[in-house]
């Protein structure tokens, strides 16, 4: 089915690992200690941003004097623990586990490196991926395509031979931005 690319690239959160809701509950533990309030259906359209921006967000929707990055490392810390517990890969790892040996493969999230790389690592799935390109890798996030980008050029991949697996809207504007096709894996 996936033949004619020569580069897979995979979002993390919510394609390839289950870890949403551990996300939803360390947001509301965070932001609990701040009595901050959040709209979760708006929040989930913002999927695919780095954390700091979501606080931001977050931030500026209760006219809050915080800081996003304090906000956003606060968070991290909380689903860092939640996560490695409790996460599980979605069925979407077995397309992962086909293509491991035929094909590059990446992982591009709008996660923090260091959170990505334990997740995977815990998980025993980290050598599937010939790299991770986290957050803290690019500027401009999804829905700019610097992440993929740079997932095809550290696969040696032109950007137009690969395809996106996602699961946010951000992300699927990020991969078309790059001049990639995607899978749509709310669909599958």
């Amino acid at each position: 089915m996936y033949e004619r690319y020569a580069g897979l690239i995979f979002d993390m959160d919510g394609t390839i690992l289950d870890t949403e809701p551990a996300h939803r509950k360390a947001w509301r533990e965070v932001l609990g200690r701040y009595g901050l309030r959040f709209d979760e259906p708006s929040m989930v359209r913002l999927n695919g941003s780095p954390t700091w921006r979501i606080a931001q967000w977050v931030i500026e929707m209760n006219e809050a004097d915080l800081d996003a990055y304090q906000l956003a490392q606060e968070k991290t810390e909380a689903v860092r623990a939640i996560l490695l517990d409790s996460v599980r890969p979605l069925p979407l790892i077995d397309v992962v586990k086909e293509w491991h040996g035929r094909r590059p493969m990446a992982v591009g999230t709008g996660s923090v490196s260091s959170l990505a790389e334990a997740l995977l690592a815990h998980l025993g799935l980290r050598h599937y991926f010939h790299s991770v390109v986290a957050a803290d890798h690019v500027q401009n996030h999804k829905p700019a395509p610097d992440t993929f980008l740079l997932c095809a050029q550290q696969m040696g991949v032109e950007p137009a031979q690969c395809v996106v697996f996602e699961d946010a809207d951000f992300g699927i504007q990020a991969a078309h931005s790059a001049g990639m096709d995607v899978v749509d894996v709310r669909l599958l």
